[in-house]
């Protein structure tokens, strides 16, 4: 399994929506593609199927999507 860790953006955002965190992390081309792979249950999240394609994305949680383990971290 490839591990990819993404920094939120600096200036207090606390959270990324999760169609655009795989898109940012290289899974996804575009934000659209990214809500497909949630509507076809390619993503977990705490080991269930996530089907929010919204749902928000903090510091600390790891999703799961084509064997890749997605790490939220803290903006440096």
């Amino acid at each position: 399994m490839k591990h990819i860790q993404v920094p939120l953006q600096p200036g207090g955002q606390e959270y990324i929506e999760l169609c655009h965190l795989l898109k940012v992390a290289g899974l996804a081309d575009s934000s659209g593609q990214g809500k497909r792979m949630v509507a076809d249950g390619l993503v977990r999240i705490d080991g269930r199927t996530e089907t929010r394609k919204a749902a928000k994305i903090r510091t600390g949680v790891e999703v799961h999507c084509l064997d890749h383990c997605i790490s939220v971290v803290a903006a440096e």
